[in-house]
């Protein structure tokens, strides 16, 4: 299980300013989204450190709070309340963004994407168009499934096969274009490209005559991918080279502006 929710609570419990029992509980609940988001007491304990009787009295809080269910079978998943806490975040982040995505446009021309993986489908949360005539536009919020974008195969590079499986067995493959990826077999080999080339493409698989260029931004505290899309006349293999060294360095700078802490208060 990742331990990067656990290091930052060490972290922030050893600047003694913090409340220790919001800390704890913001790390389980850290912990129950990176186990898929329903656990036991026991896993819980178990990956924590924490005594039972502790996480028993939190997880009481967090469900009397909405955060956190407990299901019939006594595991407990994560709760509705956290959603809307989840949208906000998910628009900010967008917000957030933007400058970034403004500034792939003016060094490229072409439209910048913002996307997260929400469940099983991509969803749009920023976006800026390009100054073309001829330009993609795709909506802030739309949602699509992830074997036909250029920032669906970024986001699930680093996925582990089974996973991915799994996930395309709930969604279905259906082809948008004559080039989409229909079978898992392909869908697993295009993300090894991925993991290869370090980005990810999208040729005429979403829609016939767009192409368009995706990286993930590393270390995002939510998967994240940002992408260029326009005409497949211009975004060539020829622009790739260009383009693509660009998108890597804008998701690395993005990736430190979203790490780096806020005023203190």
């Amino acid at each position: 299980m990742p331990t990067s929710s656990a290091s930052t609570t060490d972290s922030a419990r050893s600047n003694g300013g913090g409340v220790q029992s919001l800390e704890r509980a913001f790390d389980l609940l850290e912990r129950m989204a990176d186990a898929g988001g329903e656990v036991g007491l026991s896993e819980l304990s178990a990956s924590s450190g924490l005594p039972l009787p502790t996480i028993h009295r939190l997880m009481r809080t967090l469900v009397a709070c909405g955060y956190v269910r407990q299901q019939p079978n006594r595991r407990y998943a994560l709760g509705p309340r956290l959603i809307r806490l989840g949208e906000s975040a998910s628009r900010l982040l967008g917000t957030w963004a933007r400058p970034y995505l403004a500034r792939l446009v003016e060094e490229t021309g072409e439209t910048a994407n913002m996307a997260l993986l929400d469940g099983d489908e991509i969803v749009y949360v920023a976006q800026v168009p390009s100054k073309h005539s001829m330009r993609m536009f795709t909506e802030v919020g739309r949602r699509v499934l992830p074997h036909s974008t250029g920032v669906g195969k970024a986001l699930l590079a680093n996925t582990p096969d089974d996973e991915v499986r799994a996930l395309l067995r709930r969604t279905g493959m259906p082809a948008a274009t004559e080039k989409t990826i229909t079978t898992a077999e392909g869908f697993l080999a295009a993300l090894e490209d991925v993991r290869r080339a370090g980005y990810a493409v999208d040729d005429n698989e979403q829609e016939i005559g767009v192409r368009c260029l995706a990286v993930s931004v590393p270390d995002s505290p939510t998967a994240a991918a940002i992408s260029i899309s326009g005409p497949a006349g211009r975004v060539t293999e020829a622009a790739t080279d260009t383009i693509v060294p660009l998108l890597q360095q804008v998701a690395a700078e993005l990736s430190q502006a979203l790490a780096s802490s806020g005023p203190a208060v």
